[in-house]
């Protein structure tokens, strides 16, 4: 029996993630994979959000649509590693809404 080691490479990035308190429970999201999971706890949705990131990552690779789904996320390939779009800003503003 022939085996191939197939050795796995890990790359760290820095994403920009946003915690928001909606009702009882706390929400993780990031825009530069628009990936959201939420939690009791703050640590809770933290931890969760590492979950899913992992997940996605791994469902990427595994189905062969890393590439692809990078791209249209507008991250750009810089040799052979991907880089996430950078965010500029993260504000409140506000804006008046007309209600009847």
């Amino acid at each position: 029996m022939f085996m191939v080691n197939q050795k796995k490479t890990n790359i760290q990035y820095s994403i920009p993630i946003s915690i928001l308190k909606e009702g009882d429970n706390f929400i993780a999201y990031t825009p530069v994979l628009d990936l959201s999971t939420s939690g009791k706890t703050v640590a809770e949705v933290s931890r969760r959000f590492k979950e899913v990131v992992q997940i996605f990552f791994d469902e990427l690779i595994e189905k062969g649509t890393l590439d692809k789904v990078l791209a249209g996320l507008g991250w750009r390939r810089i040799e052979k590693q991907w880089a996430p779009p950078m965010l500029v800003a993260h504000e409140s503003r506000k804006f008046n809404i007309p209600f009847n």
